[in-house]
């Protein structure tokens, strides 16, 4: 039989979920957990039959694990992934890829140097009906896209924003994005996504934000106007302060049809001369055996030399349109993107 391929997990706070995964998944084994609360840390490794530590230093020191996910405050999964690809470990970040774009770039140059495998784990790129929407778009199903809009309308409470370890993390500017950044980011990365080949990557952002609701350094509310390479337009609307949540919602306009997308289902809309008809998107097929989660798809790259659904280049890709919305905010100019 061949080796499995040995995993650890720093963070157990959306972690432990990824660490429960590893323990059932074919091909895997979980060898260790680390976090800085030693409660947590025993709790996890107790219930999955794994060893535990509140030192990722020691954890990397270890020669039985080949691969680190990183689950800690967004504003260090750059710097703990880092620690990681140096240890000679392939590494897998938590979304988003960190809160500026400067430390995803030294994180990208770090794997590269040391010939290692680096993936962020936006887990909804491996959802049937995400791959259909890209598969639709991608084959030319509403012709050359023109117009793009995604909304991101979510609640969270000022008690969410003042929880956490370390407490308070999620309204610092230093450890957290906000509504962009942290909630929306998995959109955002959906909607660039999708949009890539028939649009090429978001050349332009004029954006908005503030905190209107919440006591919090960061923002609750963000807006954006974009401006793809194909010269095609597209708007961000973001809030964690909509009352009631009305979650997630993407439009996106061709010249021979659109797809309207709610998070969870997608409808196709194609032109065939005057009339509009709804397309079914199971006539785009699936690979049966393509990795289904972040887990999956690092035991076949590793194993299998295959690529990873989000690399460090596709991961910087949403980090780079929220900080712009951020800066354009912070200083009202238009902000040009130069990705790498």
């Amino acid at each position: 039989m061949e080796k499995p391929v040995r995993f650890g997990i720093c963070g157990l706070g959306f972690g432990a979920g990824r660490a429960r995964l590893i323990s059932k998944t074919k091909g895997a084994e979980l060898v260790c957990v680390c976090d800085l609360q030693e409660d947590k840390a025993k709790k996890v490794a107790k219930e999955l039959n794994c060893e535990w530590t509140t030192d990722y230093d020691e954890m990397l020191r270890r020669e039985d694990i080949d691969v680190v996910g990183v689950y800690t405050p967004s504003g260090m999964h750059a710097q703990h992934a880092i620690k990681a690809v140096k240890a000679g470990k392939h590494v897998f970040v938590a979304k988003p890829m960190d809160i500026r774009v400067d430390r995803c770039d030294e994180l990208i140059d770090a794997a590269k140097e040391a010939n290692v495998i680096l993936a962020v784990d936006f887990g909804n790129r491996y959802n049937d009906i995400n791959q259909k929407v890209k598969l639709a778009i991608d084959n030319n199903r509403i012709g050359k896209v023109f117009l793009a809009d995604l909304r991101y309308k979510n609640y969270r409470t000022q008690e969410y924003y003042e929880g956490g370890y370390p407490r308070s993390w999620r309204s610092r500017r230093e450890t957290e994005g906000g509504s962009a950044a942290n909630q929306a980011v998995h959109s955002i990365d959906l909607y660039q996504w999708f949009l890539s080949a028939n649009c090429g990557p978001v050349r332009t952002v004029y954006g908005m934000s503030g905190a209107f609701i919440h006591k919090i350094e960061t923002e609750d509310v963000s807006m954006a106007l974009l401006t793809f390479k194909s010269g095609a337009w597209g708007t961000i609307v973001t809030t964690t302060a909509s009352i009631p949540p009305l979650g997630r919602s993407m439009e996106i306009h061709g010249d021979k049809g659109s797809i309207v997308w709610d998070g969870r289902n997608a409808k196709l809309y194609c032109k065939y001369d005057s009339e509009v008809s709804e397309v079914s998107l199971d006539e785009f097929k699936l690979p049966p055996n393509r990795p289904k989660n972040i887990v999956e798809d690092m035991i076949s790259a590793i194993t299998k030399g295959t690529p990873v659904m989000c690399d460090g280049v596709e991961g910087r890709k949403s980090v780079a349109i929220f900080n712009a919305i951020y800066e354009s905010s912070r200083t009202g100019r238009v902000i040009e993107l130069d990705y790498l």
